[in-house]
């Protein structure tokens, strides 16, 4: 007779993140740009964000995020890197190889994939899919993006909207029943609507607010149903929901249309704006230092970015080492 506990789950155990040591503040914007601090307060909920300078990269921020998880897990080696970014360095070659051998991990595969602000959790399926093919064993999971660089510099609508950062986590093989195993990943995209969020180069970002506002809300709150009938919850279980950090809006939207109390959602938005791929890492690894989240809490991940591209996923959060 098949045990359920024996079945192969992904299970995290290690998180790590980082942020630019430069700040930037609502009213430093307003120095340059046509708005307020109050403006872009109530209709965003930020006041402050992080950017890299001339002399930091996407690949620099993935290094320092994936040795605070790799040090967190315990771990010196892995057997696969996923890297999600929409911001890479270079068109080619890929980020992932070159984090890979930085990290002293030359000769395993490292991959990266593109799917905007829900990257990290198409690179949590693909991780969960190494491990669950048995094609590795441990896995380190990378959201990284410097989305301060594609808005054009004097849009006082996109600007204020985001910054840079990048998270990290370590998978290793485990039970399904092991506090950490990620649930089944609900993934979804619609290319009809790839023009709702855009940009050809750095400086190019079109955004059109309104439809991406109705669609995000739409397409996470489906997503979440989705994920937590599929390991049998229901919604009242949720301890923490942990949404991507697009805006407060669509945050605070997404929860009442789940019904899940302003007090079991996790946020960091205004402290850090729209950090992309890396925004749900670096929310989780904030929220567990400060005691935010907690060993044995119910927890949703969810996120919506361009392409479009949607998902959510549930576990239990782990104890990990401090």
């Amino acid at each position: 007779m098949h045990n359920p506990g024996d079945a192969t789950a992904a299970v995290i155990c290690g998180i790590g993140a980082a942020l630019p040591s430069r700040v930037v503040s609502n009213a430093e914007l307003c120095t340059r740009l046509d708005t307020t601090d109050e403006w872009i307060r109530s209709r965003t909920g930020i006041s402050f964000r992080h950017v890299t300078g001339a002399d930091s990269s996407t690949e620099d921020l993935a290094v320092q995020a994936a040795e605070q998880a790799l040090a967190v897990a315990g771990a010196t080696s892995v057997e696969a890197v996923v890297l999600a970014t929409t911001t890479p360095d270079r068109c080619c070659p890929a980020a992932a190889p070159a984090v890979a051998s930085r990290l002293g991990l030359t000769g395993v595969p490292a991959i990266d994939l593109a799917a905007g602000c829900t990257g990290f959790l198409y690179g949590l399926a693909t991780a969960v899919g190494f491990i669950s093919s048995r094609t590795a064993n441990a896995v380190l999971i990378i959201g990284v993006d410097r989305l301060s660089t594609l808005p054009a510099r004097d849009d006082r609508t996109t600007v204020p909207l985001f910054g840079d950062g990048a998270g990290a986590m370590v998978l290793r093989r485990g039970r399904l029943e092991d506090d950490g195993a990620i649930g089944p990943v609900v993934l979804g995209s619609d290319g009809t609507q790839a023009e709702l969020i855009q940009a050809a180069h750095p400086g190019s970002l079109q955004m059109q607010g309104a439809e991406v506002f109705r669609h995000a809300v739409d397409r996470m709150t489906s997503a979440c149903a989705q994920a937590v009938a599929a390991v049998g919850w229901c919604m009242n279980d949720i301890d923490r929901l942990v949404p991507h950090q697009a805006n407060a809006r669509i945050t605070s939207f997404v929860a009442r249309q789940l019904e899940v109390p302003d007090s079991r959602v996790l946020g960091n938005v205004d402290l850090v704006g729209n950090t992309g791929a890396a925004s749900i890492p670096l929310l989780l690894a904030q929220s567990a230092s400060d005691d935010r989240l907690q060993a044995g809490q119910r927890v949703l991940l969810t996120a919506f970015g361009a392409g479009l591209t949607w998902g959510a996923v549930t576990l239990t959060w782990p104890e990990l080492a401090s």
